[in-house]
């Protein structure tokens, strides 16, 4: 993220002294990736930003994962996760369910209505995409306020908290990552810039846009980070003070939102594959979207995905809203969720292909996530599994 900004009072040359009214010093600090070899920001603290006064161990949600075994296609129904009022105590950190998981990343859900504890991410970046309802993202950086259709960005170590507002639940899909997110590395130019083809641009992307100065002493962040070489842990940390009291920051790495609705789809004569569709990438793994769009106007062109095998990845994906033509027939609907692993070729069902032909706009919101490294199942899967997907291709009456 090579995009420059500056929020608040910063001064005019970085790690120079930058005095408080009263002629005490601000705490500089660089949040930066890759050591000091990447995208950073500099912070300007009230207090020291090192200090704490309290730790003790915090029990993650359930974190485990089995394998997918024996393999086959899944189909996770994620309204089933969170039934009735139970969402009225869940919160959008610490109520998340694990649906899918591997080194590299890790997918879970969440239906939330309370304030979420300060948090910190400290194993990699997250990017949250906002299925409903609304909130405001707090951090040390400034606010966000995110809606339906929002994938909002929150580099690693970055504190925040997630707020609900508005009358509806908060319905949320995150993806965790074990490292970095970003634009795909193709849309950018060697300096950072978006180039001409991206379907988004810088003008997209909403970050804070001012302090968010908070009091508060004895304040309770919770840390997830890594324990050994693979493991994940918790750990409570107690500021003295509040760790909102950045007075201003300025640099390439922060905290943003972008709009789904914002993402411009390519399209061609005949059907594109799915990297066409790409909106962000990880270390092995991809995101994609696909929004409403004109589809193929080849006179002979067939607008749902032919079949195909996945021989390097698994792919995930997530049906936010819209007709899922190509599915069918299937057991597929609004917040679904289809695994269909490497290994196992997948495609529509019976019927889909010869229904799609001479159509000439699809009206279907989705987001995918394509891992290069198996992904296992983990709690919240095996409670929505609907046990019958892998069969839907060869099921009486699919064709109809």
């Amino acid at each position: 993220m090579a995009y420059y900004r500056q929020v608040g009072d910063v001064p005019p040359k970085r790690h120079t002294q930058f005095r408080r009214p009263d002629g005490g010093l601000y705490r500089e600090e660089l949040v930066g990736a890759e050591g000091f070899s990447s995208d950073s920001s500099l912070l300007y603290h009230r207090f020291v930003p090192s200090a704490i006064v309290g730790a003790w161990v915090w029990e993650l949600p359930d974190q485990t994962l089995v394998a997918n075994m024996p393999l086959r296609p899944r189909h996770l129904r994620l309204p089933e996760l969170f039934p009735g009022q139970e969402h009225k105590a869940a919160d959008a950190v610490t109520g998340r369910r694990l649906l899918l998981g591997n080194g590299d990343v890790r997918i879970s859900y969440v239906v939330a209505s309370v304030a979420s504890p300060y948090y910190r991410n400290a194993v990699g970046d997250e990017c949250v995409f906002v299925e409903g309802g609304s909130a405001t993202v707090e951090t040390s950086f400034g606010t966000l306020d995110v809606g339906p259709g929002d994938y909002v960005v929150l580099p690693r170590t970055v504190i925040h908290r997630w707020v609900p507002t508005g009358p509806d639940p908060l319905r949320l899909y995150a993806l965790e990552a074990s490292g970095h997110i970003a634009a795909p590395s193709r849309y950018l130019s060697r300096y950072g810039q978006f180039l001409e083809h991206a379907p988004y641009c810088e003008r997209d992307l909403r970050a804070p846009v001012e302090p968010m100065l908070v009091q508060g002493t004895d304040v309770e962040v919770h840390v997830r980070h890594r324990l050994g070489r693979d493991g994940l842990a918790g750990t409570v940390h107690v500021f003295p003070q509040h760790p909102f009291d950045v007075v201003g920051w300025a640099g390439c790495l922060y905290p943003y939102a972008f709009n789904v609705a914002d993402f411009e789809p390519i399209t061609g004569r005949v059907h594109q594959p799915p990297p066409t569709h790409q909106v962000f990438e990880g270390r092995n793994f991809v995101v994609c979207n696909f929004v409403p769009r004109k589809v193929d106007y080849h006179p002979q062109a067939v607008p749902v995905p032919y079949y195909h095998s996945n021989v390097d990845s698994d792919e995930v994906m997530f049906y936010v809203d819209g007709n899922y033509e190509a599915r069918r027939g299937s057991g597929i609907g609004r917040g679904s969720v289809s695994l269909h692993p490497g290994g196992h070729s997948h495609g529509p069902t019976p019927g889909a292909v010869e229904r799609s032909l001479g159509v000439e706009h699809v009206d279907e919101l989705a987001v995918m996530v394509d891992t290069f490294h198996p992904l296992d199942l983990g709690e919240g899967a095996l409670a929505v599994d609907d046990g019958d997907y892998a069969w839907s291709w060869s099921r009486p009456g699919t064709d109809t």
